[in-house]
């Protein structure tokens, strides 16, 4: 069961990190003049510092992986793809079409329907 996790929606539109710890879940939206792929690895370093995260193998990044903008697909799975393997976290990834909203309740449908995948991530273009 994923219980603490980062859920990075880098997309290209209506950009989002979510950051679930205990039992608590914060939201930051990535505005549009921030969404460069220079700003997204210090935005969410300063996000997990701000509520105090300790990157493990027992906290999990669950990565939007389309379809979306090329670059923001790729940006988003580098990143995540960065933080398994310097600090050892689970990695997943969800199909945008499979999250209806950006909230707590839908990100735990999709975790309960077993709609993230581990490992084996297929990033999905727009054409």
């Amino acid at each position: 069961m994923i219980n603490n996790f980062l859920i990075i929606n880098f997309i290209g539109q209506d950009d989002k990190l979510g950051l679930r710890i205990n039992k608590d879940f914060f939201i930051h939206v990535i505005k549009k003049e921030d969404n460069m792929s220079e700003t997204l690895v210090s935005k969410i370093l300063k996000f997990l510092l701000k509520h105090k995260v300790k990157l493990n193998q027992n906290f999990s990044v669950i990565v939007n992986q389309g379809p979306g903008s090329y670059s923001g697909v790729r940006i988003a799975l580098s990143v995540a793809k960065g933080l398994e393997i310097s600090n050892k976290v689970k990695l997943f990834g969800f199909r945008n079409t499979d999250l209806k909203q950006f909230d707590l309740e839908n990100i735990e449908q999709l975790l309960n329907k077993k709609l993230i995948e581990k490992k084996l991530i297929k990033p999905i273009y727009l054409s």
